[in-house]
């Protein structure tokens, strides 16, 4: 394991293995450890040495942090100000069963983004500026302190995401906003997937900003909020903002659901908890290995692909982002090929192996699937920032559809 504590540090590591070339695995406080295909690598090369906060005015709501900060101080940083990071980064621990620390860094690098995703923008959308070394060693500085339109290939968006292929980060600059000061989650109870999908599209469609809306079926339901949530599936709406608003809107919300089905209503502590464990995957994180499967496809197309893939294979599944983020745990097979099909059948989409076994991530490309066009263009664009492949090699091998 290489650590090194300054950029000059980690620069002069990379040349060394560009020269002799040697490959590197990279890595943050590897609580994802296991994603993806095998990387083939002798070292791995890691920014946990690399820590601190070094610019934050609450007032401007931007900070800066070396890129193995941990995410923990980053959280206290801002709470103790009234802050937090919209887009609600999950903890991969319990999922991947995992012992690492989270690190903001390695939050980029997947683009991590939670329940508040469709309103509030992926991980890398708050992503301002990055430092990093590229694959030939070079120290590369991109974006900064602010939003500005952006010509040509667009660096920090391209770093958020790429899991460690195009380069190390050593430095992250990013958006914060202020926390909401309450919440509240209808919960509508007994719907189907596709009665589901209809409710949430309704609640969308009106003036309560909705911020959270997912669709737990029965097979899950018993497993999140310790089992306390109403019988029968349960399709939940959050609600954020000041404690007068928000009671406002959820007396207009609950109005609307009660045609849907029998409505319930948590309050500001328990919805906390039972978003937490939405944005964490915890009806899935049993200690197994079994494969898991996170989809996005358009929102009113989820529920079929689940629906097919129940026909043919041992399928358990729940849904977020209106529907448009399903998460499914295969009992026994990924079952890419079926999974692949199903998904160019129903319009498009994109398909990650976050979790199986050793012998499944070695036969199972990571993301299913991906357009010939776009697998070109990825790796043009990572010829041009690692030109000798030394990152990560094998990672996101990808299945290409023709």
């Amino acid at each position: 394991m290489l650590t090194p504590s300054t950029e000059t540090e980690a620069a002069d590591i990379i040349r060394a293995h560009v020269e002799s070339r040697t490959p590197l695995a990279l890595r943050g406080g590897g609580t994802r450890a296991g994603f993806g295909n095998a990387v083939n690598a002798a070292e791995t090369l890691c920014s946990t040495a690399l820590t601190g906060i070094t610019v934050y005015n609450p007032a401007e709501m931007v900070m800066t942090a070396r890129a193995g900060t941990p995410v923990a101080e980053i959280e206290a940083a801002l709470t103790a100000n009234g802050q937090g990071m919209a887009f609600e980064p999950m903890d991969h621990h319990p999922l991947m069963g995992t012992t690492g620390t989270p690190t903001i860094g390695g939050l980029f690098a997947v683009n991590s983004s939670g329940p508040r995703r469709f309103t509030a923008g992926a991980a890398r959308d708050h992503l301002l500026g990055i430092r990093f070394v590229n694959g030939a060693g070079e120290l590369v500085k991109a974006g900064g302190r602010v939003m500005k339109n952006v010509t040509g290939l667009d660096l920090v968006k391209l770093l958020a995401g790429s899991h460690g292929t195009l380069g190390f980060l050593t430095d992250v600059t990013f958006k914060v906003l202020p926390t909401p000061k309450t919440s509240v989650t209808i919960v509508i109870s007994g719907l189907e997937d596709d009665e589901a999908v209809r409710a949430m599209a309704a609640a969308m469609s009106l003036s309560v900003e909705v911020s959270g809306a997912a669709h737990l079926p029965e097979s899950v339901r018993g497993r999140l909020l310790g089992g306390t949530l109403p019988e029968g599936p349960a399709t939940v709406l959050r609600l954020e903002g000041l404690a007068a608003s928000v009671a406002v809107r959820a007396d207009k919300l609950e109005v609307a659901m009660t045609g849907f089905g029998p409505v319930a209503r948590l309050d500001s502590e328990a919805s906390t908890v039972l978003w937490r464990e939405i944005r964490d995957v915890a009806p899935y994180a049993d200690g197994t290995e079994r494969p898991l499967w996170r989809v996005s496809m358009a929102p009113s197309r989820g529920h079929e692909l689940v629906a097919g893939l129940r026909l043919r294979a041992g399928v358990d599944a729940f849904y977020d982002w209106q529907g448009g983020l399903i998460w499914m745990r295969m009992e026994a097979d990924p079952e890419a090929d079926i999974l692949r099909h199903g998904i160019r059948t129903l319009g498009g989409g994109h398909a990650t192996l976050l979790r199986a076994n050793p012998a499944i991530r070695a036969a199972t490309p990571a993301f299913e699937p991906q357009s010939r066009p776009v697998a070109l263009l990825s790796e043009r664009i990572r010829g041009k920032l690692d030109p000798h492949g030394i990152f990560n090699p094998g990672l996101m091998t990808s299945g290409v559809s023709q």
